[in-house]
């Protein structure tokens, strides 16, 4: 029983697919990896000799502790980097083609006599342009290597120094920037330095000194004058506030609610027919009256007479003549008028002369002035101040007064680095717009909705 059940059954493998299928290579297959596996890793291990595959250590036994840093770095510097592993070969099996195919160079792929033909020319001087152009280009990356600093090397001040034009450009004719054009198109690029950074956005100093009043102990006549300048400036808003108060609110009189309602019913029905006299009767009375006639008479298109064209071309030419003999009778009266116009003259000249000095002066005062760099106005900071109850005398015992980093911030809004704002407590996001559009299963009904 147990033959008949390990004997094998015989099944056809006429086709490849049959042969595949009931035909076992599990051991061929087993020999071959094996085989693949010794041809990676070297020799077969049969092949080999006891001194390849045994090695004897006769050295004694030593712990190799490092135990300093130096000695830990030293050991990494000397051990092979792991990045390099990638390039060497992970197998030993050699290379099944020794000798691969090269790809020509441009040079090795030109007719021989063609290359004979162009060494001649290039021994006679005879080369072409890009071959100019690229001797050329040569010549100034092995300049340009020779002239680069070494690392380290620090023989050169760079602020010192200054951009050498070619002498065949300096000329007190040329300007600026035809002198720039003219080195760029000869290879020596001058670069053109930005007006900002030599002038400043405003010429207010970047730490401005404290106003003496605000000192821990101050005197008495620098407390009194800071004391002085906030109370203006309070009394100014103060005032600001007052007018405003008074051209908005105090503007209008208080009225009661049943006199607002007759004033809007009475301004709501201007204009509407009223039980009296309705607008048809009174245009109707007004068509219709005799007595009222019309302010421009109908005008009836009559042609005027030869005489009558004649005499107002004589009148006009009259009173041309009348006009240039007003004109050349001025001038004469002007000659006797010298010491009169020269007066004039100098009068008007030194009124010039004030409006241009206090152009002048407007113009410096607003130099210090912040401009307008954004819709939100630059607001000056308060001047920080203590009473003189609040001020102790020593500085232990003195409070904090004011923000440093808020008077860094203002000082760069008044010097027209930062733009003045606002702060933002709410982000105002558009809102997504919703439509249906219309399509051709909709109705008519539907899309009018």
């Amino acid at each position: 029983m147990k033959e008949a059940l390990n004997k094998k059954r015989k099944v056809s493998k006429k086709t490849k697919k049959s042969w595949r299928k009931h035909v076992d290579t599990k051991d061929v297959d087993n020999f071959l990896d094996e085989k693949r596996l010794e041809e990676r890793l070297g020799a077969p291990f049969s092949e080999r000799s006891d001194g390849e595959l045994f090695a004897v250590d006769k050295s004694p036994e030593k712990k190799s502790e490092l135990t300093s840093k130096q000695q830990r770095r030293l050991a990494l510097k000397s051990k092979e980097p792991v990045c390099f592993a990638i390039l060497k070969p992970h197998t030993a099996i050699p290379d099944p083609i020794a000798k691969r195919n090269r790809v020509k160079t441009p040079e090795e792929r030109k007719n021989p006599i063609t290359r004979r033909i162009q060494a001649m020319k290039r021994l006679n001087g005879q080369l072409k342009l890009k071959e100019i152009d690229a001797n050329k280009n040569k010549a100034l990356a092995e300049k340009k290597r020779v002239n680069k600093p070494k690392l380290g090397q620090f023989d050169k001040d760079i602020w010192m120094e200054k951009k050498k034009v070619h002498m065949d450009v300096q000329s007190e004719w040329l300007t600026s920037d035809t002198i720039r054009h003219t080195l760029a198109n000869t290879g020596q690029k001058q670069k053109r330095v930005p007006l900002s950074l030599s002038n400043k956005p405003s010429v207010v100093p970047a730490v401005q000194a404290p106003h003496p009043g605000t000192s821990y102990n101050p005197s008495y006549t620098d407390h009194q004058e800071l004391l002085a300048v906030v109370a203006k400036k309070e009394m100014e808003l103060m005032k600001q506030e007052a007018h405003l108060d008074r051209v908005t609110t105090k503007m209008f009189k208080k009225v009661s609610a049943d006199k607002k309602n007759d004033s809007w019913m009475q301004e709501m029905s201007e204009g509407l027919p009223t039980k009296s006299k309705t607008p048809d009767e009174t245009s109707n009375t007004e068509d219709h009256d005799p007595n009222v006639k019309s302010v421009n008479p109908p005008s009836k298109n009559e042609k005027k007479p030869l005489v009558k064209r004649r005499k107002q071309k004589e009148q006009r030419q009259l009173e041309l003549e009348r006009k240039q003999a007003k004109v050349e009778k001025k001038k004469v009266a002007d000659i006797y008028k010298i010491k009169k116009i020269a007066t004039q003259i100098s009068a008007k000249e030194k009124k010039e002369e004030f409006l241009r000095k206090l152009r002048a002066q407007t113009k410096e005062r607003k130099i210090a002035e912040p401009k307008t760099l954004s819709k939100v106005k630059f607001e000056a900071p308060e001047p920080d101040f203590e009473l003189a109850e609040e001020l102790v005398g020593n500085l232990r015992n003195s409070k904090t007064v004011g923000n440093l980093l808020r008077d860094r911030y203002k000082s760069l809004q008044q010097r027209n680095i930062l733009a003045p704002g606002t702060r933002m407590l709410k982000l105002n996001k558009a809102k997504v717009k919703k439509f249906e559009k219309a399509s051709h299963k909709m109705g008519w009904e539907d899309t009018f909705k």
